[in-house]
C-alpha cells in the first residue's frame, strides 16, 4: 500500500449548469473596445495547436493519467526519478513549441492597448516568445529549475545537459508526449536513470513550477489581484476554469462587477458568472476578433 495520502485531481463539482451565452466575433471586438484595457487569463487551450497536449477534454473531464502530485515528489527519491525521467523527453518538445495565432494575436492586441495584464495558467512561456513581455506566470515556467535547500535558480536547458552527461547509454521507448513537459515511458526504464542534484549545495531540484496538490506563492497572487484591480474586464482564453487558481479570478472580478468574457472550445467552471462566451479554437477566434477591429484586417495580413 501506497504511504502517500490520496489527493483529489481537481473535478467539476455537482450537476453541470447551463453554458454561457453564446457569442461572436463582432460581439467580442465591441466589448474589447468598450473596456479596454482588460486583463487576460489563459489556459492549456491556448497552446494545443502548438503541440503541446492539454489535461481535459472539452467537457472539462480529466483525460490523462494521474500525474505526479507535489508531496509525493518532496517526500520519495523514486517518485523525482520518475519525473525528471520523463521530463529528459518531455522538456524537448517544450522547448521546440513555437507561438501559435492565439499567442500572437493576443500580443498584437496588447501593442494596440485592449490587453493589459496577461496571466496565463500555463508553464511553456510561448507568450513570452511571441513578444508579450509582460506576463504573470501563475503556475511557474518550466524553463527554470530551483533547489529546494538553497534557492539557487538555474535553466532548464542546462540541466538536460546534465542529465544528458548522467544517462548518456539510457534509450527506453518513449510511448507518447504529455501536458506540461512530461511522456510516457516503458515502465522498466525508471530505476535506469540517474538524477541530478543543485550544482551549488547537491540539494533536491525541482522545476520552478507549481505542482498539483501545490499552493501558488501568496506573492504571485496579490500581484493577479492588483492588475485584475486596474482592468475594465477580464477575458478567459482556453481555460476550464476546473483548478481553482484560475477560477478565482473569474469569481473575484465577477464579485467586483467586472465583465467577464471567455474563448473556449468547451464548458468552463465559470460559465454561469461570464456574460457570453465565445466557442472555438482560441487562435481562430481571436484572429476573427481583430478582423473586426479599426484596421483589423492590414493588421492582421501583416502578421
Amino acid at each position: 500500500m501506497s504511504r502517500f495520502h490520496a489527493v483529489r485531481i481537481p473535478e467539476f463539482r455537482g450537476a453541470a449548469g447551463p453554458d454561457a451565452p453564446a457569442a461572436d466575433a463582432p460581439r467580442l471586438a465591441e466589448w474589447l473596445q468598450r473596456n479596454a484595457p482588460i486583463a487576460v487569463l489563459t489556459g492549456a487551450g491556448c497552446s494545443t495547436t502548438s503541440g503541446i497536449p492539454a489535461y481535459r477534454d472539452g467537457t472539462g473531464r480529466w483525460q490523462r493519467r494521474q500525474p505526479i502530485f507535489y508531496q509525493h515528489f518532496i517526500d520519495s527519491d523514486v517518485v523525482r526519478r520518475r519525473y525528471w525521467a520523463r521530463s529528459f523527453f518531455g522538456w524537448t518538445v517544450m522547448r521546440d513549441a513555437r507561438p501559435n495565432p492565439a499567442h500572437r494575436s493576443l500580443q498584437r492586441l496588447a501593442e494596440r492597448g485592449l490587453v493589459a495584464d496577461l496571466v496565463t495558467q500555463n508553464v511553456d512561456g510561448l507568450h513570452q516568445a511571441a513578444g508579450h513581455g509582460d506576463v504573470v506566470e501563475l503556475h511557474g515556467g518550466l524553463s527554470r529549475v530551483i533547489c529546494r535547500d538553497c534557492g539557487a535558480v538555474s535553466r532548464r536547458d542546462e540541466l538536460q545537459e546534465r542529465l544528458a552527461a548522467l544517462n548518456p547509454d539510457w534509450a527506453p521507448e518513449v510511448r507518447g508526449i504529455r501536458p506540461d513537459g512530461d511522456a510516457e515511458l516503458d515502465e522498466q526504464a525508471y530505476p535506469g536513470f540517474r538524477v541530478a542534484d543543485c550544482a551549488d549545495c547537491g540539494g533536491v531540484l525541482k522545476p520552478d513550477v507549481v505542482f498539483f496538490g501545490e499552493s501558488v506563492p501568496r506573492a504571485r497572487l496579490a500581484d493577479c489581484d492588483a492588475r485584475l484591480r486596474e482592468a475594465g474586464a477580464l477575458l478567459v482564453v482556453g481555460s476550464s476554469l476546473v483548478v481553482w487558481s484560475g477560477f478565482r479570478m473569474v469569481r473575484d472580478a465577477h464579485a467586483r462587477g467586472m465583465p467577464v468574457a471567455a474563448i473556449n472550445a468547451g464548458r468552463t467552471r465559470g460559465d454561469a458568472l461570464l456574460e457570453f462566451k465565445v466557442a472555438g479554437e482560441c487562435g481562430a477566434a481571436l484572429e476573427a476578433v481583430e478582423r473586426e477591429l479599426p484596421m483589423g484586417k492590414a493588421q492582421a495580413s501583416g502578421s
